[in-house]
């Protein structure tokens, strides 16, 4: 789900003067309980690769524009974590182990958190103009309710009546959107078409869209999304927005990244039953019918109210938030400001419960488990045993003169004794 962390491109790193002039050699044990070089403050939360070997100052430099919140850096920061190369991806994550100290700081010190969103869907469903519509009033730059249309008063559950008054939020964001489009299997590219759908968002200076290629990364993300994330938060993007690409009903992996999972589904979504089975909405936090207008109102209404008898028979996720299916219109703003309003209402209960903290914990713990995956994984395909019995397995596996699941058996138990 995540790249890779490559420990060998270490290999090439030039050890810190000041670290080979250190005296004292400790033991193995000593430096699992005091690491070399770790800050005893208390506000040092992670150590910093800089703490045993030197960094360019240009990298200083980034690091330290990406703080104040430029926009360029961020963009160079986060090329710097996708890269292939082995000294770029060490700067990148030299920035990622900062960046993560710097927020964990921040957070201690003045108890606010971001807050992220993962919108996923089926292809079509209209995730990058729901972005859009939500973006644009999240930086302030549309109103949330517009007096000139008579439609976006009119929502989508009926025209409002003077007693329903909608309250409005009024405290502007810094937006980022992180938007994976998928990759082909045939050529390895990515059209990164998702940015032509938010124009006006793209072009705000309170606001950053950052198009990805999934790369062939199963779960409807790319591998680096989890580190974009918090360069994103440490460049001042208060809510960040996670799209996946169009996906089915088993690609839940932006759920380990995001604090609130919304579903996004047309309004010819399928029957109840494709609520009641298990996989992605089964993760949902909120379920939206987008497109939710027009000729359309109708057919949105009645698949809501199948979802919505579905969801009853879920298990709750959360111990304190049911999921809730909603209506949304992303041409005419109709049911935006009921959504965020919404989503506001579960950051605050998952705040209140510090449910929201503990979640974020346990994705660590899932990105570290992710990382492991990935690395056994590349040093299995790299082992110059495997390898060089890889290729007369496979030729007896098209044979058919070795079943699948004794070969992967056979390889596994030389990359083992070869290790």
């Amino acid at each position: 789900m995540f790249r890779s962390f490559n420990l060998s491109c270490f290999h090439s790193l030039k050890p810190c003067p000041r670290y080979l002039q250190k005296s004292d050699k400790l033991s193995v044990h000593s430096q699992l309980r005091n690491p070399p070089h770790t800050s005893t403050c208390a506000s040092r939360f992670f150590r910093s690769i800089s703490d045993d070997f030197c960094v360019p100052n240009n990298i200083k430099e980034l690091k330290e524009r990406l703080f104040a919140g430029d926009r360029r850096s961020l963009a160079q920061s986060i090329t710097l974590l996708e890269s292939r190369n082995p000294d770029r991806r060490r700067e990148g994550q030299y920035i990622l182990s900062e960046a993560m100290n710097y927020l964990a700081e921040r957070e201690t010190r003045t108890g606010t958190y971001t807050f992220r969103v993962g919108l996923s869907g089926p292809p079509g469903a209209g995730k990058s103009t729901f972005i859009e519509a939500l973006g644009t009033r999240l930086i302030g730059l549309v109103p949330w309710v517009s007096e000139l249309r008579e439609e976006s008063r009119k929502g989508p559950y009926g025209k409002r009546s003077s007693k329903e008054a909608v309250s409005i939020p009024t405290e502007n964001h810094r937006v980022a959107v992180l938007a994976v489009d998928p990759s082909s299997v045939t050529t390895g590219g990515s059209l990164l078409a998702d940015k032509t759908r938010m124009y006006e968002l793209s072009r705000h200076e309170n606001a950053y869209v950052r198009p990805s290629p999934s790369g062939g990364n199963l779960g409807g993300v790319a591998r680096s999304t989890n580190e974009t994330v918090l360069i994103c938060e440490a460049a001042g993007f208060d809510v960040v927005l996670v799209e996946t690409v169009g996906v089915g009903q088993s690609e839940i992996a932006v759920a380990d990244m995001v604090d609130l999972f919304i579903l996004l589904i047309p309004p010819a979504g399928g029957d109840e039953l494709q609520g009641i089975k298990r996989g992605i909405v089964e993760y949902a936090d909120i379920v939206v019918v987008n497109k939710a207008d027009g000729d359309l109102v109708a057919p949105a209404r009645r698949i809501a109210a199948e979802y919505s008898n579905a969801l009853k028979y879920q298990r709750m996720r959360r111990p304190n938030w049911r999921p809730q299916v909603m209506l949304a219109s992303s041409y005419t703003g109709a049911g935006i400001v009921e959504f965020w309003n919404r989503v506001l209402e579960f950051k605050e209960m998952q705040l209140a419960s510090k449910e929201l903290q503990s979640v974020r914990k346990k994705q660590m713990k899932v990105w570290m488990w992710n990382y492991i995956k990935e690395g056994i994984w590349d040093h299995f395909r790299m082992h110059p045993v495997v390898r060089h019995q890889l290729s007369s397995i496979e030729r007896k596996v098209e044979a058919g003169e070795l079943a699948p699941g004794p070969a992967a058996e056979l390889l596994i138990n030389i990359f083992i004794q070869g290790s």
